[in-house]
């Protein structure tokens, strides 16, 4: 489908109206991360942190249902600057939130997302994952999820969809007045896909945070990653360290996605460094972040080794499975500043 075509189409077919049901916080929180967000180069003595997956787990146990309200109240609650959400979509068009294809592990329900109407997964109840405890809240909307964050914290869209689903989402987000309130992302690892990017951007609009994902198993070069910032006008590049086999040693210098080249790079586009420090099921620690992970700095105590590591590195954004201790830790080495809220 031509991105043009599809947008007229979301144009004309948009819900607005639920847009009044959310309360909006006298602060408008969420700006103010925006602006953090869109000014890196004025704010590299503050880190950001986004919660994976919401915020779920706390010391490498899992507290709360993923990607559910409860999990967005916490993140917030801790001083989180974004929630990760993953978007898919149903049997009859309607965007959800939902990590997996299916529903089996995290919900009480069975099959896949694209199998059932938004009118059946009503009926799935969250769980969290390992004691399977049921909650209170059901399968929601990406509408629902962006009016209960609204104004509050930014959203992390992890699209689960096509590439042209981020137009929809944009224009979601656009209808309920929340151009500041998300950050949509697109990995890219060539010149094709770099276009494809820059088409998606400009289909998106120059008001919505939109990054490029890059991984070192593609993108190794400091010409390209600074063409694709630049091309995309992208306020942050998410980065990508592979760490593929349990008994390789843990990255020594963060790759050529974390070189000094790199980070001029990101200087010169006023862009943040992003690095994900969560595990990844059944696949060796910090497979994404070079081996450096969340649960190598809980265990052993050096939190310097993992988060310190990569922020001596340039990076101002953090998205990992344990917020709090990430947010602890930079606290205490003087690397957060606080938000502003009096306005």
């Amino acid at each position: 489908m031509r991105l043009a075509v599809l947008v007229l189409g979301l144009l004309l077919s948009l819900v607005t109206g639920a847009a009044s049901l959310a309360p909006i916080p006298m602060a408008n929180r969420a700006a103010l991360v925006h602006d953090r967000l869109a000014h890196a180069n004025l704010n590299r003595d503050h880190v950001m942190v986004v919660a994976h997956r919401a915020g779920w787990k706390k010391d490498g146990v899992t507290m709360r249902a993923e990607n559910s309200f409860a999990a967005i109240d916490h993140a917030i609650s801790i001083g989180v600057e974004m929630v990760e959400l993953d978007v898919r979509r149903t049997k009859d068009g309607a965007l959800v939130i939902m990590h997996d294809e299916t529903l089996d592990r995290t919900t009480t329900c069975r099959g896949k997302v694209a199998d059932h109407t938004l009118a059946e997964l009503r009926a799935c109840r969250l769980v969290v994952e390992g004691e399977r405890r049921l909650t209170d809240e059901h399968v929601f909307t990406l509408e629902e999820a962006m009016l209960h964050a609204r104004g509050r914290i930014m959203i992390n869209i992890d699209n689960k969809l096509e590439p042209e689903a981020l137009v929809e989402v944009a224009e979601l987000a656009r209808s309920l007045g929340m151009t500041d309130g998300v950050l949509l992302k697109l990995a890219v690892w060539n010149a094709d896909r770099l276009q494809l990017a820059r088409d998606i951007r400009r289909a998106i609009g120059p008001d919505i945070a939109f990054m490029p994902i890059l991984a070192d198993d593609a993108v190794t070069e400091p010409a390209f990653i600074d063409r694709t910032q630049s091309t995309l006008g992208a306020p942050a590049a998410e980065l990508v360290h592979w760490h593929r086999d349990a008994g390789q040693p843990l990255t020594s210098d963060g790759g050529p996605l974390l070189s000094p080249l790199s980070r001029a790079a990101a200087i010169r586009n006023n862009a943040h460094l992003w690095i994900n420090t969560y595990p990844i099921t059944d696949r060796p620690e910090g497979m994404v972040a070079g081996g450096r992970g969340d649960y190598l700095a809980l265990s052993t105590g050096r939190p310097e080794d993992v988060w310190g590591f990569f922020v001596d590195r340039g990076v101002t954004i953090i998205q990992t499975d344990e917020p709090e201790a990430v947010i602890a830790w930079l606290d205490a080495q003087g690397l957060r500043r606080p938000y502003d809220l009096t306005n």
